[in-house]
């Protein structure tokens, strides 16, 4: 059986807004989120599940992939670890995904989200860009299993890759 995850970095959020906690998107952050889940949509067969951080930004990111993609907020998950964490809490919190659930989505923050997406694929990611997201499968792998250099890096898009805008 293949499993599929997606990494998502949060769209860009408000300098402005303190604690960081409740950072809400801006409008260009809201902009970047609709038209990356547009384009997700066309690429994906579905999402069993979302995994995203309390702060407002990962969950107003999570949000809009929703209602892009077509998929029920129940999905969504609230994870409280993966807000200041370190790839390790990401990686536990795949590896306690339930077996059932095929396709699992993490709306994270960076540079957890950027280092966890090079430890699963072995490939040179770097930082990823606001509102990016890195596409793996596992092949024969339950969610307990999945570690380091078992992933296989199916996609990396950001918002300016899709617009054709070279970096």
């Amino acid at each position: 059986m293949t499993k599929t995850l997606y990494l998502v970095r949060h769209a860009q959020a408000s300098d402005s807004v303190s604690p960081d906690l409740i950072r809400p998107l801006v409008a260009n952050g809201m902009i970047d989120a609709a038209r990356m889940g547009r384009h997700l949509a066309s690429k994906m067969q579905g999402i069993d599940l979302i995994l995203t951080s309390h702060a407002e930004r990962t969950q107003m990111t999570a949000q809009v992939f929703c209602e892009q993609l077509g998929i029920d907020n129940e999905v969504v998950k609230v994870e409280e670890d993966l807000y200041e964490s370190s790839p390790k809490h990401y990686l536990d919190a795949i590896n306690c995904v339930a077996e059932n659930i095929d396709s699992v989505m993490i709306v994270g923050h960076n540079p957890s989200i950027s280092y966890l997406a090079e430890f699963l694929t072995n490939e040179e990611i770097g930082s990823m860009p606001t509102c990016s997201v890195v596409g793996m499968t596992f092949e024969g792998l339950t969610w307990a299993e999945v570690s380091k250099k078992t992933g296989h890096m199916t996609f990396y898009d950001s918002p300016d890759g899709i617009m054709g805008v070279k970096v």
